[in-house]
């Protein structure tokens, strides 16, 4: 059985290019539907791993509060918009458009 943490950098792995999910759905995807905040230290642990496209990780509201984790604080939102995702001031301009619910997404 996988333990949380794997289940959260699976998830993370599969989040497609162009889209975005939250701390929360990651969590009730993982099984624990009120671990979003431990998410978001797993995903602190990972620096910069490339299997792990941590920037398309954003909070409920769409706001990039993972900037800190990276080289500079920008460069979340850069990687978004590289891959079509609108920011501004440091939030997805359109979450809804660009949100990838992994509950209901196909395996």
């Amino acid at each position: 059985m996988k333990s949380f943490e794997e289940k959260v950098l699976d998830i993370v792995a599969r989040i497609p290019r162009g889209k975005v999910t939250t701390y929360g759905h990651i969590a009730r995807a993982a099984g624990t539907a009120r671990g979003a905040r431990m998410v978001g230290w797993i995903l602190n642990r990972q620096k910069f791993n490339p299997a792990v496209p941590a920037h398309r990780v954003v909070n409920r509201r769409g706001q990039l509060t993972g900037r800190w984790y990276f080289e500079t604080p920008d460069l979340m939102a850069r990687l978004l918009q590289n891959e079509g995702i609108p920011v501004h001031d440091h939030c997805v301009t359109d979450l809804k458009n660009y949100l990838w619910i992994p509950e209901t997404a196909d395996e």
